[in-house]
Parts: C-alpha cells; sequence; structure tokens
C-alpha cells in the first residue's frame, strides 16, 4: 500500500497554520496528511496517490453546483487529477442545494452513459443513498467527497468535519472579540437540511458556549449569494444590535456589501465558516476576521484517485478526513492555496477525454 502510516500525535485538533504561497499550479500535492477514521480508527496518515491509472477508466462526478469559487476549485482538482493519472471524466451539477432530483437524475445519466465509477459531491445522504446502493449492486464504485456520507453505503469517501468547521471558525472569531464585550451574533449556516449545514451549526454554537457572545438566530438558506444577500439584510433590520456575522463564504461576499450600505462597515465584525477565493481576498483586505478552510482541491483529486483504486481494485482508505484550518490575515500570504483554491486564471472545465 503506497502510505506512510504513522502514529496520531494528537486529537482531531485544528491549527492555524503557515504554508507555502501559491506560485501557478503545484507539482506534487502529496504526500497531505489526513486522518483514517475506518472502523473507529483514527490515524493521520500520509496520503500518496497513484503515479498512473492502468487504463483511461470512464469517471463521472456530481456536483451539487458550480455558483461559486468553493466548488470551481473543486472542479479544478477533479480536472487536474484526472490529466495527471490519464483517465476520463465528465462533471455534471445539479445547479443548487434545492436541486436534489435534479442529482439524482444526473447520477442515473452518469450510469446509462458508461461511467464506470461515480464521485459525488451529495446535495443530500440520504437522497443519494438509494443510487448509491444500486451503483453498488451494478459493480459501480461509488466515492463522495467533500460533503460527509456518513451511513449511506459507499466505496470510499474523503470528507470534512463539518462541526469541526464550525468550530474552528468558531473559536477563532471569539478570541477575537473584545474581552467581556456582549456581542450579538446571527448565523447563516447554509442550505436546511443539506447535513453539512447543521454540522457547521452544531460546531458553532459549541464555540460561543460559556461565552458573551450570544446567538440571536440562524438563518438557513441556499449558498446564492442574492439568496443570503436577502436573508442578510432581514437580519440587520430585524437585530439593530447585531454586532457579529458569522456563515457562508456566499453569505460573507452578502454581508459585506449589505453592512457597507447600510453604514454599518467596522460596527459589524464578520467570520467566514469557509473558503472561497472572495474570502481570501476579503481577508487580505481586511473585511473578514478569515475563514476555515477544508482543502476543497486535495479533497477532488482524492476522489478521483480513490475511484482509480476502487476500479483497479488497489488498495484504498474507504473513510478519510481531511482536518481544517483558519486562514486570518496575518497567515494568509503564506499558505499553499493551490491546495485551497484553483489558479486566478484557471476557468472552469467539465471534462477530461
Amino acid at each position: 500500500m503506497p502510505m506512510n502510516m504513522k502514529t496520531l500525535l494528537g486529537a482531531c485538533g485544528i491549527a492555524v497554520l503557515a504554508l507555502t504561497p501559491l506560485e501557478g499550479q503545484a507539482k506534487d500535492w502529496w504526500p497531505f496528511e489526513v486522518q483514517n477514521v475506518a472502523d473507529g480508527k483514527s490515524e493521520a496518515i500520509d496520503y500518496v496517490p497513484l503515479e498512473q491509472a492502468s487504463k483511461k477508466w470512464n469517471i463521472c462526478v456530481l456536483f451539487p453546483h458550480m455558483k461559486d469559487s468553493f466548488w470551481v476549485a473543486a472542479a479544478y482538482g477533479i480536472i487536474e487529477e484526472a490529466k495527471r493519472l490519464g483517465v476520463k471524466v465528465t462533471i455534471l451539477e445539479a445547479g443548487g442545494y434545492d436541486q436534489l432530483p435534479k442529482q439524482i437524475s444526473q447520477w442515473d445519466d452518469c450510469v446509462a452513459s458508461g461511467a464506470e465509477a461515480v464521485v459525488t459531491g451529495v446535495i443530500s445522504e440520504a437522497g443519494m443513498a438509494p443510487k448509491f446502493a444500486e451503483g453498488l449492486e451494478r459493480g459501480i464504485p461509488q466515492v463522495s467527497f467533500i460533503n460527509a456520507v456518513i451511513d449511506a453505503p459507499l466505496t470510499a469517501r474523503v470528507r470534512s468535519e463539518f462541526d469541526a468547521l464550525g468550530k474552528a471558525s468558531g473559536d477563532y472569531l471569539v478570541k477575537s472579540l473584545e474581552p467581556g464585550a456582549k456581542e450579538k451574533v446571527v448565523a447563516f449556516p447554509g442550505p436546511q437540511g443539506s447535513g453539512w449545514a447543521d454540522g457547521y451549526a452544531k460546531g458553532f454554537r459549541e464555540a460561543l458556549v460559556g461565552t458573551n457572545a450570544e446567538l440571536l438566530e440562524e438563518k438557513y438558506g441556499d449558498t446564492g449569494v442574492s439568496i443570503q444577500l436577502a436573508l442578510v439584510e432581514d437580519a440587520l433590520q430585524t437585530y439593530p444590535d447585531m454586532s457579529v456575522i458569522w456563515g457562508t463564504a456566499p453569505t460573507v461576499e452578502a454581508a459585506i456589501r449589505a453592512v457597507a450600505e447600510a453604514g454599518l462597515k467596522g460596527d459589524i465584525k464578520i467570520m467566514a465558516s469557509y473558503e472561497n477565493q472572495e474570502m481570501l481576498d476579503a481577508t487580505m483586505r481586511g473585511d473578514v476576521l478569515g475563514f476555515a478552510s477544508q482543502y476543497a482541491v486535495v479533497q477532488a483529486r482524492m476522489g478521483i484517485d480513490l475511484a482509480v483504486r476502487a476500479l483497479e481494485g488497489k488498495d484504498l482508505l474507504a473513510d478519510t478526513r481531511v482536518v481544517p484550518v483558519v486562514v486570518t490575515a496575518k497567515t494568509a500570504s503564506e499558505f499553499n492555496m493551490s491546495d485551497i483554491l484553483a489558479p486566478a486564471d484557471w476557468r472552469p472545465v467539465f471534462t477530461v477525454d
């Protein structure tokens, strides 16, 4: 098995890390440390992918949407790893977290078009579970990435621990507040029922326990900027004493504008629960305290590698977890952004043939 296993030196901790700045595409993305959590394990592993696929496998990849640069980063990881391994890839995106029927239909399209493996960023675990089971019955490997799939049958999964991401961003937010200040917080976790939004919210609530920060409300909605803007504007009207906004990357994009238009820039602190290109830019401008990162590019690369391993009968990790980090203005310039975001000049590509 081409992986270097080592003893986990600590629990699944969160750190503010300093890495290397992106200078174009990274030549190698491995070894990359993940946690092997299969069968109740908690073991740190340096993930090393295959050098090349043995044949030009046909892999279909399903995305919830491609509305923001987070999923563009994931597309970059999928496409670049497919090129490196020498496999065919087709990406289909459903258009939003309210489009579960479309993602189910796209799974059918993948299989009908001859896909030999399907890699999915799920809209809903419960909604996709029957399709995963059907695929396995047909002998078609099923791999999930980024959005957690806990109980549904799969060949392999690489995932984020969303409560850990929520707590990491929440912990940093709390440390950034003035000692003793009684802050009023509104949270925007994401789409209700998606699973990942609930995880983020749970972790964020944990970070606020025992602090002077009062959580006024959790406002759920799809991750389109226009939808989040309406939610933020409603919160600004409902809670005139609100002093903190925490939420998804599209929430923060909307909040920066809404807060400025309300004449409240500098009065309301903003923290992002995950990354996209705008979060990096906003952090550097000082509009945002920071953001948690789940390494979308690396998870996408691993998703393709796991699918190829399954197709070739190679050893694979059935359940891996990526440990998040928090990016701040002090460390952002030092991060290896090729693990997190697509290069600024990269444009989405949906096929590798």
